[in-house]
């Protein structure tokens, strides 16, 4: 008889008594807390009452501890007796996120991107062809020369001839700068799911794979709700949604703003939303309607996305909703600016986010 069997859920065994294995879960939990390290810690005391994480050799009075003296927490000044995280803890939550997200990346010592312009570059590639006159030494494969000389010419009587040299091609370097939106309107956190801890996930994820792969490309972060601002890196763990609707318009216009100042040929904006644009700044009144799509303020984002395509600036967005006349809007507002569109889960986000991200490094310099 074929059906199925149920039985209760039992988490795997976590390793208990280490202070490495009680970090991951520690820097884990400041991302759902917004990096209260104080509201992480009680959350990690009901978890060790449930899974007993802790043993009588370590327990959690002996984690606080070590967590001071190894500078992941300080005293609050703002609050006496409670904790904050420190720059350390911050770069270790960076670093968490992109070993989770990009865990398979393999990190190298110089990074750039490809573009679809080969000659004499900087980084090699499967290319080769036979040596022509301006070629520099160093574009020579020398082992493969050898090779070829000893198959013309033969062994006995070695020779080598400029036909014989074999050139290999060289990559073109580019630094691309990128806005990276995020939305913070109260739909992030509707529900019952939580859409802005694996946002934030991404963005720091990112931040931190651009700082050591990729360090003279330029990443801007611009969270957007009834207003738009930019935020820097070390604000990322603490990011919250508020009681916003969504201004994608002005997360747009400022977004250019920021890449019109970057001296760079290469542009792009990634946007994480999970809404359709309901908002839009008069003055210094705010015009709101979050009934179905407002024609005055879906007609003003798309013009926005028109003048992005004019700047040559490619949209992606990552729409991590399902509702069918959402997709209907943004399938719209990609077709006019040309650039890309994912309806994505939250889980598979940073996967998208990572393989467009060195996809659109193989742009042509203008």
């Amino acid at each position: 008889m074929r059906g199925h069997a149920f039985s209760k859920f039992i988490p795997n065994e976590l390793p208990k008594g280490g202070f490495d294995e009680l970090l991951k879960l520690f820097l884990e939990l400041l991302n759902y807390t917004s990096g209260d390290a104080n509201e992480a810690i009680a959350w990690l005391n009901e978890l060790d009452k449930q899974y007993k994480l802790t043993t009588d050799e370590y327990g959690m009075g002996d984690f606080i501890e070590d967590l001071k003296k190894k500078g992941y927490l300080g005293d609050d000044d703002k609050n006496p007796g409670g904790f904050k995280i420190t720059a350390k803890t911050e770069q270790s939550i960076r670093q968490s996120a992109l070993e989770e997200i990009f865990g398979q990346l393999k990190r190298s010592g110089k990074g750039g991107h490809n573009t679809n312009i080969s000659g004499i570059g900087e980084e090699k590639n499967a290319d080769r062809r036979e040596y022509q006159f301006g070629d520099s030494v160093d574009q020579i494969d020398m082992t493969a020369s050898i090779h070829n000389a000893q198959i013309n010419h033969g062994i006995g009587d070695f020779s080598m001839t400029e036909r014989d040299l074999e050139v290999e091609e060289k990559d073109f370097k580019t630094i691309t700068s990128t806005v990276l939106m995020i939305d913070i309107s109260h739909s992030m956190i509707l529900y019952g799911e939580d859409r802005i801890t694996p946002a934030k996930k991404v963005a720091m994820a990112l931040a931190e794979l651009i700082r050591t792969k990729y360090p003279k490309d330029t990443l801007d972060i611009v969270v957007f709700g009834n207003d738009a601002w930019t935020i820097t890196v070390k604000e990322l763990p603490y990011l919250q949604v508020g009681p916003y609707y969504t201004n994608t318009y002005a997360g747009l216009e400022l977004a250019v703003d920021l890449l019109r100042r970057r001296k760079t040929h290469n542009k792009q904006i990634f946007m994480i939303t999970d809404g359709k644009p309901t908002c839009l700044k008069e003055g210094n009144k705010y015009y709101k309607n979050s009934v179905g799509l407002d024609r005055k303020v879906v007609n003003k984002t798309l013009n926005m996305a028109a003048q992005c395509k004019r700047l040559s600036i490619p949209i992606t967005t990552f729409m991590i909703a399902q509702d069918p006349y959402l997709q209907q809007f943004v399938r719209q507002f990609t077709e006019i600016n040309g650039g890309r569109a994912f309806y994505s889960s939250l889980k598979g986000l940073g996967e998208y986010i990572f393989e467009d991200y060195i996809k659109n490094r193989r742009r042509t310099i203008r």
